[in-house]
């Protein structure tokens, strides 16, 4: 069992309703409340579903405060607080920590990079600032730098770190990291559409970006699984895997910002250098979505 645990089943890797003024406070309250209705296990604010790149120092900052204060302790609230400069991932987790949230989703580096080295001393010093446990989000396709699995040997001995968001998409990889560290660290699935596989191999559930538009179904495939229905579990992952495909036929979170703009819970709009789905894409989610059951 690792030394903390987070959360265990679903968390949404929650969209920031944007639009040309800034954060949309009143559908964002809207987003939080129906994601707890809905029975999801936990919420990611300002990940890279997020926006988190795009978003200005007060607007990170306000968007975790605000979160926190709507989910009023129904379910944990995960804050982003990662990113390529050490000292600023370090203020923003300090801040998280003062305005309650419940734990820190840290990024690798991205652009600089770093060694392996680096990476220990990265994380350590993250976690040596904060007051709450931190996932590390290891998501080479983004950031260029993977996390080794030897990395996290050293890293699991820290008593600040609980878990990571494995997003490598290298099942080996993920085997190798359970197997080293699976009694010290939770894994949670990066990918949707490796959601089972990494339940079946100790996993404690997905960082998704599909329970924005499910988070009942994702967080049951979650449940069925840990309730031994293994095979009904496996069933919702393939039944959903061309809706998965569909909201990442473009940069996430192009997407599922679509998705959810269909849905009424945003404003179809992405913040430069991103742009709105192309058309051709969005007819094939909007498909896939009424497949799915929507009625959009």
């Amino acid at each position: 069992m690792a030394k903390t645990t987070v959360f265990k089943g679903a968390a949404t890797a929650l969209i920031t309703p944007l639009n040309e003024n800034g954060i949309d406070y009143e559908r964002f309250g809207t987003l939080i409340d129906w994601q707890i209705e809905q029975g999801i296990d936990a919420l990611v604010i300002c990940g890279t579903t997020g926006e988190a790149s795009t978003l200005t120092d007060a607007e990170h900052k306000e968007a975790i405060r605000f979160a926190v204060e709507r989910a009023a302790h129904r379910v944990p609230i995960i804050a982003g607080t990662g990113g390529n400069d050490t000292a600023y991932a370090i203020e923003l987790t300090k801040y998280a920590c003062s305005v309650g949230a419940d734990a820190a989703l840290v990024v690798t580096p991205y652009y600089n990079k770093a060694t392996q080295k680096g990476l220990i001393k990265m994380f350590t010093a993250i976690a040596d600032a904060s007051t709450i446990p931190l996932i590390l989000y290891n998501i080479p396709s983004r950031t260029g730098v993977n996390i080794a699995p030897e990395t996290f040997v050293a890293l699991a001995e820290h008593p600040m770190i609980a878990g990571i968001k494995e997003a490598s998409g290298n099942i080996s990889q993920c085997v190798k990291i359970m197997s080293l560290v699976g009694d010290k660290l939770d894994m949670y699935s990066g990918n949707d559409d490796q959601i089972v596989p990494l339940l079946s191999i100790g996993g404690s559930g997905v960082i998704s970006v599909l329970s924005n538009v499910f988070p009942k179904e994702t967080s049951q495939m979650c449940k069925k699984y840990f309730d031994g229905d293994v095979k009904e579990s496996a069933k919702m992952q393939l039944d959903y895997l061309p809706l998965i495909n569909a909201l990442f036929s473009e940069v996430n979170p192009i997407p599922v910002k679509a998705a959810m703009a269909k849905l009424g819970y945003c404003d179809n709009f992405v913040r430069m250098p991103l742009t709105v789905m192309e058309d051709a894409h969005a007819e094939v989610l909007y498909d896939e979505m009424r497949k799915c059951g929507l009625d959009v």
